[in-house]
């Protein structure tokens, strides 16, 4: 069973609708015995870094997820999703992420707009990475964000994006995938990165 986290913050019926034409056992809840029992997990979100950590201990999910990551669980973390995959945030130091993946996530600097929202390339670092088999280096998909991820161990970003400067928006390290984009927008490429994922 492929499981959609939902934490009241992302466009969670987008998601299981894109999903939905690979595979029929994709389900949304928020539940952690549903948590415990997904061969795959989807982490999609929207809006701030702390409410969402928030949202995700008063469900009591967030140690709940966090162990099952740590299991070997595949997942796929989508925009705020992603970024709740690592250490900290810029846009609320005080709250910790699930701190699967060393680094920080920051506000984006210099002369760009803030947030970037709209198509953007996909420059493919790491041809192996299995959930960008398939897709064409620079390809355009979808954004909508004001921060980005910047791991500690830059051999686990797999796909990067210039705005501004050069940052990750694919990241993979062992059964864990992040993407900055939203793939249930973007169309043949993202469809095609949500299909990989769900074929693993």
């Amino acid at each position: 069973m492929i499981l959609i986290v939902d934490y009241m913050m992302g466009n969670l019926r987008s998601v299981q609708k894109a999903c939905l034409l690979t595979r029929k056992d994709c389900k949304v809840s928020a539940s952690w015995r549903e948590i415990e029992k997904a061969k795959k997990i989807i982490l999609p979100g929207v809006g701030a870094f702390a409410d969402a950590v928030k949202e995700l201990k008063r469900l009591k999910i967030f140690d709940v997820l966090k162990d099952k990551l740590n299991s070997g669980t595949p997942i796929l973390g989508v925009c705020l999703g992603m970024q709740l995959l690592f250490s900290s945030s810029e846009e609320a130091p005080a709250a910790k992420g699930l701190d699967i993946i060393k680094g920080k996530v920051k506000l984006f600097t210099g002369k760009v707009k803030v947030p970037q929202i709209g198509w953007n390339q996909l420059g493919i670092k790491d041809k192996n990475c299995p959930i960008l088999k398939g897709v064409k280096n620079n390809s355009f998909v979808y954004f909508c964000h004001s921060y980005y991820c910047a791991p500690m161990d830059k051999s686990i970003i797999a796909g990067q994006t210039d705005y501004g400067a050069k940052y990750a928006s694919v990241i993979w390290q062992d059964n864990i995938f992040g993407v900055q984009f939203h793939p249930e927008k973007s169309q043949a490429n993202g469809l095609k990165i949500l299909k990989n994922f769900l074929l693993l």
